[in-house]
């Protein structure tokens, strides 16, 4: 895919065609750094959130942070690969550690259900959950609103806790083909093409959360304005950039 920016510096570009063997590595390797990114900014600090990485080879089943380990200290070799009926397993197929039962709930249904998505991305958030408390769709509010407003779900069902892939399979039904789900009174996801993008996404959206929390009556710019902007804003590619600069931020702090 063509991009009007530069490459970032030892990052393989957006659409690097691997073998499925560096495909699982480079995709663990991206969901490893997504957990980190999010602990970086405190979020996932009581054991809420997953970021899921499907895998290349087994591609009904998917990657998970193994159960207890915080976001901050995520690495390729702690996650563990969950199968269809949450099974959790090593890469040879043998039972090993755990996972958040809402992330198997909540993630294998969405997987299923979209298989352009390689990773979904979701954890509680200082101003996502509440906005989301609002059951309202983001508004043109700010540039980086731009990539959602076109593009974005409602989850309006009262089941916040997701106690089986029942509910999963709501959210999959909601979210549709948008890479954004508001989940009513309980936060925000987002999906994408690659680990990196559902990641970025998310970061992304949580800042529109900000910007909707802070100016809950801001006025929003034109539809038609809107549109421009995410001319430029909306493309997957924006979400694996922002990915990059989240990335080298944790890597040079």
């Amino acid at each position: 895919m063509a991009d009007a920016y530069p490459g970032f510096p030892g990052v393989d570009a957006y659409d690097t065609v691997r073998s499925p063997e560096a495909e699982r590595a480079h995709r663990k390797e991206m969901c490893s750094l997504g957990y980190r990114i999010l602990g970086a900014q405190r979020w996932g600090q009581l054991g809420d959130g997953h970021v899921s990485a499907r895998d290349s080879i087994l591609t009904d089943h998917f990657w998970l942070l193994d159960w207890g380990v915080p976001f901050s200290a995520a690495t390729p070799e702690q996650l563990v690969l969950v199968g269809p009926g949450g099974d959790v397993v090593d890469a040879d197929g043998n039972p090993t550690g755990a996972v958040n039962t809402a992330g198997y709930n909540i993630h294998a249904p969405l997987l299923e259900a979209r298989p352009d998505v390689v990773s979904a991305c979701h954890t509680h958030t200082p101003f996502g959950t509440p906005w989301s408390a609002n059951v309202e769709p983001f508004r043109a509010l700010s540039q980086e609103s731009a990539a959602f407003v076109f593009d974005q779900a409602l989850f309006d069902d009262e089941e916040v806790e997701i106690l089986s892939t029942d509910g999963g399979k709501r959210i999959a039904a909601s979210l549709g083909e948008a890479k954004l789900c508001i989940l009513r009174n309980h936060g925000l996801l987002t999906v994408g093409r690659t680990v990196e993008e559902a990641v970025g996404w998310f970061v992304m959206a949580e800042r529109v959360a900000e910007v909707h929390v802070k100016a809950p009556n801001g006025k929003a710019i034109s539809d038609e304005a809107a549109a421009i902007a995410a001319g430029p804003m909306a493309n997957e590619l924006t979400g694996w950039r922002v990915f990059q600069w989240l990335r080298r931020s944790l890597l040079n702090a």
